[in-house]
């Protein structure tokens, strides 16, 4: 199971929003690769990176910052704004290992199987849920599409990694929403990323066991636990992998 720490890029800055609210901020970093840095020397092997202002316009707006944190030589898996074949290319092309389709994911299905079919396993698709439903565009819309129903759907499409972010816990610090990730790892074959709540190693002893029964949880992401020094990231990636 792999540890993702999480860089959320606002105005070029490191970021986190409480609940995905954008009057809820809090700077981390003024410079975000600061955090990559930091986040490579103790043990990351990837990163991901949620471009705030992408998710929110639908286009990526933090290009510059992507691209030096892929510079550091670090995995980066990046989503937020990414609504189109060529913006996709173009991320693939600077260097991604893996882009985050979230919105457009669930406007088209032709437009991820298009993708798949062209970048494989680079595609992930990013899926958001509020009381179980999937919330789109930054957070700001709640659709009537159960997350798990569009689960079913991209994974029999192709996509083999979904991130699955519960946004009730998401910066909360209140631990994960275990019943819902494990309701997700259930009906989808394919990778799971867990996504929101981390907020003690005790969160990551919990999914590590989850694992072992549900070896389709390829990782999980955590973010305010690491910046407010809540958890130590060199002993999370030691426990995920015990």
């Amino acid at each position: 199971m792999e540890i993702f720490p999480a860089i959320d890029l606002r105005g070029g800055r490191c970021v986190r929003l409480l609940q995905g609210r954008a009057d809820a901020e809090t700077e981390y970093f003024r410079d975000p690769v600061e955090a990559a840095r930091l986040w490579k020397e103790k043990g990351a092997s990837w990163i991901h990176v949620v471009d705030l202002d992408g998710a929110f316009a639908g286009l990526p707006a933090n290009w510059n910052s992507i691209e030096r944190i892929v510079a550091l030589g670090v995995r980066v898996q990046t989503g937020g704004g990414f609504r189109d074949l060529a913006t996709v290319s173009k991320a693939v092309e600077a260097g991604v290992s893996r882009v985050v389709i979230g919105t457009k994911a669930f406007e088209s299905e032709d437009f991820v199987q298009e993708a798949v079919k062209q970048f494989g396993e680079r595609i992930a698709v990013g899926i958001d849920a509020r009381d179980g439903k999937v919330a789109i565009k930054g957070w700001v819309d709640t659709t009537e599409m159960l997350a798990i129903e569009m689960a079913k759907r991209v994974a029999d499409i192709g996509v083999q990694t979904i991130i699955y972010t519960d946004i009730s816990t998401d910066g909360m610090l209140t631990g994960p929403n275990f019943q819902a990730q494990k309701e997700m790892l259930e009906a989808v074959p394919c990778a799971v990323i867990a996504s929101g709540g981390v907020a003690r190693r005790e969160d990551i002893v919990e999914l590590a066991k989850l694992a072992k029964t549900h070896p389709n949880l390829a990782g999980v992401i955590v973010g305010k636990a690491l910046y407010e020094g809540k958890v130590e990231l060199d002993d999370l990636i030691h426990l995920a992998r015990v």
